[in-house]
């Protein structure tokens, strides 16, 4: 256990320095190609972010332990909003972009409810286990593929706010980014192995573990890249990279094994997991719609409602 906590330690430092080092390549790409962080930020940083969800999700479902994948997009989902962009907004204020509010929030919450739906679309018939099916899948990647739609018409218009020069050319602005992301991947897996085996050691349920500590170290990419980001002024970056992330983590991490393999199960989860996935998304909405910005003010609503939520998956969960 000794040794699980020192590579514990060492995961995270990897991990820190990895984010810092990502959200420099991701903010000077975006600079040099000439188009809006923000889609950088749904794009590159969302989908490098939600490596270790897909990964754990494909490595769940081939192993047969399903249950442990809609825990994991779930969770994570819920940390992504709740804890770290709670936590990102007390470092610094964060402007919400028009965009933002009126199109990528309200797509997080159709992801979010279609989830919810089809994973339990047959509720009234105790006969049949709750499952997402390789259809709801397939719908699941129809869907994303909108969301995909939705990305190429924002990235032709191109980056009319920016105009401030680069400070790396794109050659290392891309090296950066595949370093910092190789950290990034590296410290998550740190992360996770070492607290998962320090959670069995302690006796933790399956879902404990795949509520809270798989989806805390699979998001611990999202939670240091979007603080980084944050304190460096990168409020694009920081916000694009927690929408885009709950929708790859739906579209992606969820829509591809279903669609190739099918039959994820919903196990043990229940419509108050569903549900808080769902609130925290509209909870984004409501207090980013009037004014554009959230501060530490909305950032503690949303860190009140995250101890919550895991008081109740801890106690009575």
């Amino acid at each position: 256990m000794f040794f699980s906590l020192i590579l514990l330690i060492v995961g995270f430092v990897i991990l820190i320095k990895g984010a810092d080092i990502f959200v420099d390549g991701s903010s000077n790409a975006a600079r040099n190609l000439k188009i809006p962080k923000m889609v950088i930020g749904l794009t590159i940083v969302a989908f490098g972010t939600s490596a270790p969800e897909l990964a754990v999700s494909i490595k769940a479902v081939m192993s047969g332990n399903s249950d442990i994948v809609l825990g994991n997009v779930v969770g994570s989902n819920i940390l992504n909003i709740l804890l770290i962009l709670g936590l990102s907004s007390l470092f610094s204020q964060m402007k919400v972009k028009d965009n933002t509010v009126e199109k990528e929030i309200p797509l997080t919450i159709l992801f979010s409810s279609l989830l919810m739906v089809l994973a339990f679309d047959n509720m009234f018939d105790k006969n049949i286990l709750n499952v997402i099916t390789r259809t709801d899948g397939i719908v699941i990647l129809l869907f994303f593929i909108i969301f995909v739609y939705y990305l190429f018409s924002v990235m032709k218009k191109g980056n009319k706010e920016e105009n401030d020069k680069p400070k790396y050319n794109i050659f290392k602005s891309i090296i950066l980014i595949i370093i910092g992301l190789i950290s990034i991947v590296i410290g998550s897996n740190l992360v996770v192995d070492n607290a998962v085996a320090i959670a069995k050691i302690l006796n933790v349920s399956e879902k404990m573990i795949s509520l809270t500590i798989v989806a805390f170290g699979t998001s611990l990419p999202e939670l240091v890249t979007s603080i980084q980001a944050s304190r460096k002024g990168e409020n694009d970056i920081a916000i694009g990279n927690i929408i885009g992330s709950n929708i790859f983590n739906i579209g992606i991490v969820i829509g591809i094994p279903a669609a190739l393999i099918g039959n994820i199960s919903v196990g043990a989860f229940n419509y108050i997991d569903m549900f808080t996935m769902i609130l925290s998304a509209i909870l984004l909405f409501a207090l980013t719609f009037k004014k554009r910005k959230m501060q530490s003010k909305e950032g503690i609503i949303m860190l009140i409602l995250f101890v919550v939520y895991y008081s109740y998956v801890i106690i009575g969960g």
